[in-house]
């Protein structure tokens, strides 16, 4: 990466972007299985992966690349796979194995249509309900969504800082459109984006309990081989590791697998609000999604409609109290999405319900236009 002396703006594509902000980040291990339209990624990272040395595997399967990111996590690496729909589906369990073992790690997903292989080239929001629910369990979800490749770049570091600090896996989810989509962007960022790398602790080992169940954030976890001895299992244990069949101490974790990222949204909590202060319609949008409701946005503000944007950065958690903020004057709430009705129903979930929520879907592998959502406008108007 280049020194502040020599910034410079280069031309790159989201998923370009999200290869050298891994690196920027202290990436030291990747493991995949190309899949369109992730591919780039992997494709990238192979080569600046072993310049810096750090170790690029390409597994035989998405479920094995999952499973090597993890345990490459536990010994100490920050690690990071991506994937898109079907592969993103293989990597469940693991993805599972990961939040209950509180392994710190990044998830790419590119989202393509589906279900099954689907329309591998073009681009869908389909994968929303899948980031939040897509492994078995109570378990915790931090899923973040740029819409432009310089926030790709910001998220990849912003997810890489959550996932050392929360010790969970943290998805990177973006559509296609983004991940190909070809934008300037300035490196080295102007303002430095933290990036924790804590693995240590001053606790001796007799007394190091590295699944402990109070505080605001999780005690670091001490790579093996450093001089702590510890037990890392899928099954429910206490605060040692070692399996436990208490309820008690069932209730007491899983409690704390969601309430350890619930106290800490304000670390992780990012929308955009624009025009919603006199809007009485508002457009809910993310993604590439959020690129054209914007321009149905000025449009409608140009004909002197009264229309403002909320753009979730952050999908999971989901940002309840700031949407019911944003929409507290609009009588109408339009959600806008690359699928047929993901996120619409936890629009519908947090907003008034004396507000109208008229969802616009579009889905065969185009992308929304602002045209179309311009009409939608017309039509709740009439």
């Amino acid at each position: 990466m280049e020194t502040e002396q020599t910034v410079r703006p280069l031309l790159l594509t989201g998923n370009e972007a999200v290869a050298e902000a891994a690196m920027e980040a202290g990436l030291t291990f990747f493991a995949g299985y190309p899949i369109t339209p992730s591919s780039e990624i992997a494709e990238t990272l192979s080569r600046l992966l072993p310049k810096s040395g750090g170790v690029f595997l390409q597994m035989e399967d998405e479920i094995a690349a999952m499973s090597a990111v993890v345990g490459a996590a536990v010994a100490g690496a920050t690690a990071m796979t991506a994937t898109s729909g079907p592969g993103f589906s293989l990597k469940q369990e693991a993805i599972g194995y990961a939040c209950e073992t509180e392994v710190p790690c990044v998830v790419v997903n590119v989202m393509r249509g589906g279900p099954s292989t689907g329309l591998p080239t073009l681009p869908a929001q389909a994968d929303v309900m899948q980031a939040r629910w897509g492994t078995h369990g109570d378990h915790p979800t931090v899923a973040l969504c740029p819409e432009r490749v310089s926030e790709t770049y910001k998220l990849t570091l912003h997810a890489f800082d959550l996932s050392e600090k929360l010790r969970t896996p943290v998805i990177l989810l973006m559509d296609e459109i983004v991940g190909h989509l070809t934008e300037k962007l300035w490196l080295p960022l102007p303002e430095k984006v933290p990036v924790a790398h804590n693995r240590t602790t001053d606790l001796p080992p007799e007394k190091y309990m590295p699944f402990s169940y109070t505080g605001q954030l999780p005690p670091p976890l001490v790579p093996f081989g450093k001089g702590y001895r510890y037990h890392v299992t899928g099954l429910l244990h206490d605060e040692t590791g070692f399996p436990s069949n208490s309820s008690e101490n069932a209730d007491r974790q899983l409690r704390w697998l969601m309430r350890k990222v619930e106290q800490n949204r304000n670390l992780m909590l990012k929308a955009e609000v624009e025009g919603a202060q006199d809007a009485e319609i508002l457009l809910f949008a993310y993604g590439a999604s959020a690129r054209s409701a914007r321009g149905a946005m000025k449009a409608a503000r140009a004909k002197g409609l009264k229309v403002g944007l909320f753009r979730p950065v952050t999908i999971w958690p989901f940002p309840d109290e700031e949407l019911v903020q944003a929409a507290r004057g609009a009588r109408v709430v339009m959600p806008i999405e690359m699928n047929l009705g993901q996120l619409a129903y936890e629009v519908m979930r947090v907003v008034d319900r004396q507000k109208r929520v008229v969802p616009f879907y579009k889905v065969g592998g185009e992308p929304i236009l602002p045209e179309e959502i311009s009409a939608a406008i017309e039509g709740v108007l009439k």
